[in-house]
């Protein structure tokens, strides 16, 4: 637009000029030579400008002859050029719908036209990939990774090729390579923090964690989770060679996550073991205001070792005070009751958990009770039978599988936070599974009803050798044997033989003694 604006205001400023002429006339007189010659004004100034143009364009031919073997060339390369562009275009498509020739054509032929283009390199490795070549695709990242602009794209390519291979300490490496060249690249920060996690390096996996923090790799709140995670799992490994740096690393992870139950745990047992009892029982506590626990319950209970029975059962009264009516509140204090000794409060508090919370665990606890002051071994074996049937209380899981206890890392997966508390997922039983109610009404022929009289009973014969011989299996015997003789070759008119029971004896209802022929609806 502005170069438009430009050439008319030219245009119009010679216009101008040339108006400006016309109205001033004149004559130019050139004496040379002893000839005068003598035009006028306007005349000389269009001959000038009719100059200045010839002049101009036998410039620019002169430039054009000279240039031409350039221009030349550079169209030739252009051609060939967009050509190579096009078979990389045409490559990069056949990838997608999944052509194995095409691409593997178009790749070759792109490679060749664009030697330096770094897409030629992408399109030979997604295409070696395609074809199962893992050594063609490493070759082609491999190569990528002389190009400074093509060398994280190289890296990626080998670090996912080694996972695809079950190379993982070569993943490893292209990992830490990429994290050195580009720390802020989000795929190497992550690989390389799992990986160290994975293998319980939890020292270089804080590292790690920290670094991807600083480079807003992972958000503030889930990067605290995740450190109080392995600040746990840290304090867990050397609980037992340094406790000092065991307990400053679980009272970091508690600042971080109150509501990690494991963290809580493990602070409150090292408080306890250098005596510090107080904090470890605040430690606790305040744990246990975030969400009531088992583990909690179980180790405020006995934060303090030898303590009696009741001063354990005032604890756990105290440590529910903080969640009131809480089921896990009332199973504290009921189990810690019915350690005293103090049934009718064991009782009165797991009377007060609602019905859709009595779990495999509260029976199991209503079965101590019933077991324990009067011994009523009915009682006790109602509430063990329920507790077969009760719904599974929570426990840890991770990727979908049970655990005793919690872990920093999935031994499933090898996630990091895999661990949950919640109710393990359960097939429902046979007669819990829902319905399906299908009307069949219709296609269902109709039923068939067949009278039939039954044959009259054959009149029995008493042997001699039946009315001394008790009843036992021999009668049995000879009566289901009697039928198969007669099938098998016997006399064919003959009757089966059936001998009289014992008096005041009910005998065995024996089937086999019936007559094969008799009709019955099955």
């Amino acid at each position: 637009m502005i170069r438009i604006l430009v050439y008319v205001a030219l245009v119009f400023a010679i216009a101008a000029g040339f108006s400006w002429l016309a109205d001033r006339p004149g004559d130019i007189v050139l004496s040379w030579q002893g000839y005068d010659y003598k035009t006028s004004l306007m005349v000389a100034s269009v001959s000038l400008a009719v100059l200045f143009a010839v002049l101009a364009i036998l410039l620019w031919i002169v430039v054009t002859v000279f240039r031409a073997p350039r221009l030349f060339g550079g169209w030739l390369s252009g051609r060939k050029r967009d050509r190579g562009y096009r078979a990389l275009s045409r490559g990069m498509i056949a990838i997608g719908a999944g052509d194995v020739k095409r691409a593997k054509r178009f790749a070759t032929e792109s490679r060749k036209i664009l030697k330096d283009e770094p897409l030629t390199l992408l399109l030979a490795a997604q295409a070696a990939q395609l074809t199962g070549d893992g050594a063609g695709a490493r070759a082609a990242f491999e190569t990528m990774l002389d190009d400074p602009e093509t060398r994280l794209f190289g890296l990626r390519g080998l670090y996912v090729e080694a996972q695809r291979s079950g190379e993982h300490a070569a993943a490893r490496h292209y990992a830490e390579e990429a994290v050195k060249a580009a720390p802020s690249l989000a795929w190497a920060g992550n690989a390389l923090f799992e990986d160290q996690a994975a293998k319980g390096e939890w020292s270089a996996a804080l590292s790690t964690l920290g670094s991807n923090l600083h480079a807003k790799l992972i958000e503030r709140g889930a990067a605290h989770r995740l450190r109080a995670v392995l600040l746990t799992a840290r304090g867990m490994q050397i609980e037992s060679s340094d406790q000092e740096e065991a307990r400053a690393a679980a009272q970091e992870a508690v600042k971080l996550a109150p509501g990690l139950v494991p963290a809580a745990t493990l602070a409150a047992r090292l408080f306890a073991r250098q005596g510090d009892v107080k904090r470890a029982a605040r430690v606790i506590e305040t744990s246990w205001k975030f969400e009531p626990h088992p583990e909690l319950a179980e180790a405020y209970a006995n934060v303090r070792p030898g303590d009696a029975a009741q001063e354990r059962l005032k604890r756990a009264e105290k440590l529910a005070s903080l969640r009131p009516g809480h089921v896990e509140s009332r199973l504290a204090v009921a189990r810690a009751a019915i350690d005293a000794r103090d049934w009718a409060l064991a009782r009165r508090e797991l009377a007060a958990i609602p019905d859709t919370a009595r779990t495999e665990r509260f029976c199991l606890l209503m079965a101590e009770i019933e077991e324990g002051p009067d011994g009523h071994r009915g009682h006790v074996r109602e509430w063990l039978t329920r507790a077969v049937r009760a719904p599974r209380d929570p426990q840890w899981t991770a990727d979908g599988y049970v655990f005793p206890a919690w872990a920093p890392v999935s031994p499933i997966s090898g996630r990091l936070d895999a661990f949950e508390w919640r109710t393990p997922t359960v097939a429902l039983a046979a007669d819990q599974r829902p319905a399906i109610d299908l009307d069949v009404e219709e296609e269902m022929p109709e039923t068939l009803v067949i009278e039939a009289s039954p044959l009259a009973a054959p009149a029995p014969k008493a042997e001699p050798a039946a009315t001394a011989t008790p009843a036992s299996s021999t009668p049995t015997a000879t009566r289901a044997n009697a039928p198969v003789a007669a099938k098998n070759g016997g006399p064919g008119g003959a009757e089966p033989a059936v001998v009289a029971p014992i008096p005041d004896d009910p005998g065995v209802e024996d089937k086999g003694a019936e007559p094969a022929d008799r009709l019955r609806l099955q």
